[in-house]
């Protein structure tokens, strides 16, 4: 069982200089609690994403830590060249000595998309392409490639990653036949959906994995939770209720200009939403070990990645958040976790 870390990197009302150096702080703090890895999402012309470059965030994350793994989650491919991002990634990769996860995705705002030009009815094609592509060319010396959108012929590829055959890739699933792409791929994958949704999704996805990969230990499937951990439970209500509407803004900003709404993909309004849809928690180390401990049991996952830096929650509070998570959730959601493997059938 492993934790990881979700940041979309959301603006708040600091100057952006001390804006970022307060993130990479808190990327500090969950280096020194024990964290798998921090997982940076990308947006573009929106307060939702600080980071439209996650290369350039990454690289000083990889300076500031010494064992937390690092990685996008994700590149939004339709809006990137295919060659550009193989060559920050293989960077990366040597800059933050083999500790980088990747994630690739068609990019979650089709405005951002327009905004650079492309046709966001395409995205989903654009990326498909553009992730072979990158895929092809990590264990090449050199690439062509002849593709809808992008064609090359004969490109030498002097920078190759450190990890062999590339970076781990995590998968964004949100529903069972997501789950089952991914573990078709042989990739790692996340869900931010509710416990129910979550369940099917990793039943799934060991279901597939075993059938196609077999012998092949599982990778991380993982549940994405807001968390927040104070003292009392009405501290940290207080705090999550506090700092949620600046998030949720944020996260509708370029619908709301456009008149439109995110859809499928759409959040509460206030955070009790979240804590209704078990989708996140808020309250002291006992009341977040109990409720994270069975979302464990009942959703199968091996990896819980914890958004706990949104909406204007300062650095103090993020640190203090991480430091009793660390102390006494991580432990109670090992424990089961490790009682729930015992009762497997073999």
């Amino acid at each position: 069982m492993d934790f990881g870390i979700f940041d979309h990197l959301d603006r708040n009302d600091l100057p952006l200089a001390e804006y970022y150096e307060h993130r990479l702080r808190m990327t500090q703090a969950y280096d020194a609690a024990g964290f798998y890895s921090y997982h940076l999402a990308e947006h573009h012309f929106t307060p939702l994403g600080m980071a439209p470059s996650p290369s350039v965030f990454l690289a000083s994350v990889a300076q500031r830590t010494k064992t937390l793994r690092l990685g996008s989650l994700v590149y939004a491919l339709p809006i990137h060249h295919p060659l550009r991002v193989l060559e920050e990634i293989c960077m990366l990769d040597h800059l933050s000595n083999g500790r980088l996860d990747v994630g690739f995705g068609r990019g979650s705002v089709p405005f951002e998309i327009t905004y650079y030009g492309q046709d966001a009815e395409q995205r989903e094609r654009i990326y498909r392409e553009r992730l072979d592509i990158i895929l092809q060319a990590f264990g090449a010396d050199t690439l062509t490639f002849n593709g809808e959108f992008d064609q090359f012929e004969n490109v030498p590829l002097e920078l190759k990653p450190l990890q062999k055959p590339h970076p781990p890739i995590f998968y964004g699933a949100h529903s069972p036949d997501s789950a089952e792409r991914a573990a078709r791929k042989g990739l790692n994958m996340i869900n931010n959906d509710s416990p129910d949704v979550t369940a099917a999704c990793i039943a799934r996805f060991r279901e597939v994995w075993r059938a196609v990969q077999p012998g092949r230990a599982l990778p991380k499937m993982g549940a994405a939770r807001f968390v927040v951990v104070a003292d009392t439970d009405a501290e940290a209500l207080a705090l999550a209720r506090r700092a949620y509407p600046m998030w949720y803004r944020s996260f509708n900003h370029l619908f709301w200009l456009h008149n439109t709404t995110p859809g499928q993909f759409a959040r509460p309004p206030v955070y009790d939403g979240h804590i209704d849809k078990g989708t996140g928690v808020a309250g002291s180390p006992a009341t977040v070990a109990d409720v994270l401990a069975r979302q464990v049991v009942e959703t199968g996952t091996n990896y819980l990645v914890c958004q706990f830096a949104f909406g204007d929650l300062s650095l103090p509070e993020v640190r203090h958040s991480v430091e009793l998570f660390a102390a006494h959730v991580m432990p109670a959601c090992r424990e089961a976790a490790s009682s729930a493997q015992e009762r497997e059938p073999a």
